[in-house]
């Protein structure tokens, strides 16, 4: 398992009985997690006066209790800074446990030794964006939410990113890759965070376990003829790491060569000395 263990400003403090207690800064939150199936004591008084709690209904969805939660707020990872706050469904607007995979990213690129174009697609609100842009890369960031497109160029404002080259596209992604093939433009990086399942534009559905090997036949194609690594994200339940591993195995190591490594995403817990898993991780690395 990847464990994110460099952070500052977030502490996964407990998890159990399917809530996850955190830190976000000097912000406490309550929020689901179907992966903690397991009890806690719940000693900590955090569990019984957060700032903020998400609670799922009976009937579906959810709400935030907000108490003193503020609006919006920020947070810190190294030299980047985000924008936190309450969202649909649980989310804050990051995901903590990709910062292996920023720090991954980062380290390729400044080991490469020259100018990188990153390709970040599904890109949310720019975490992996604004990580590869801070290590010098150039970064072309396609989402087809517009308000999660305003939201990582705020991230990017925010961590000192505002002139970095970062090209911010509301698009659909397929769409936008199909355009990218017919222009003839390369990318040195791939980062993709598909979602388990949605709907398109017009209406088309989107199933990862469906279409994540046709769309990754297309992606494979705007790599460039020196590329440095191609990195999935997956927190589909029941997609295995192997599974992408194999992926990634098929389209790039035996075409390509080089190597793939996949692995669970975790975030250490205090109370327990444990780790949560958070989904996994494929990584692509091309060969020197």
């Amino acid at each position: 398992m990847w464990i994110a263990d460099r952070w500052t400003d977030y502490e996964l403090i407990d998890c159990g009985a399917g809530e996850k207690l955190e830190r976000w800064g000097k912000t406490t939150l309550i929020r689901p997690d179907p992966q903690a199936i397991w009890n806690t004591p719940r000693r900590r008084r955090e569990w019984r006066r957060p700032d903020g709690r998400y609670s799922r209904s009976r009937t579906g969805g959810g709400h935030w209790e907000k108490g003193s939660m503020p609006e919006h707020w920020q947070i810190r990872y190294d030299d980047l800074t985000f924008r936190i706050g309450a969202m649909n469904f649980k989310h804050t607007g990051l995901f903590p446990e990709q910062a292996v995979n920023w720090d991954f990213a980062r380290a390729q690129i400044r080991a490469a030794g020259r100018p990188v174009q990153v390709l970040n697609l599904f890109a949310y609100t720019g975490g992996a964006t604004v990580a590869c842009a801070s290590a010098g890369a150039s970064v072309c960031h396609v989402d087809a939410a517009r308000g999660m497109v305003a939201w990582a160029r705020e991230n990017a404002r925010l961590s000192g990113l505002e002139k970095a080259p970062i090209r911010w596209i509301v698009d659909d992604c397929a769409k936008f890759v199909e355009r990218e093939i017919r222009r003839g433009r390369r990318y040195d990086a791939v980062i993709m965070d598909p979602p388990s399942y949605g709907r398109g534009p017009s209406g088309e559905v989107w199933k990862l376990e469906d279409n994540l090997y046709p769309f990754l036949e297309l992606v494979v194609q705007v790599l460039s003829d020196r590329p440095l690594f191609f990195l999935i994200n997956s927190y589909t339940t029941g997609l295995a790491p192997s599974v992408l591993r194999y992926l990634l195995d098929t389209l790039l190591t035996k075409p390509r060569g080089g190597h793939a490594e996949c692995d669970e995403l975790g975030l250490p817990v205090t109370e327990s000395g444990l780790a949560l898993p958070c989904g996994s991780t494929g990584r692509w690395i091309a060969p020197r």
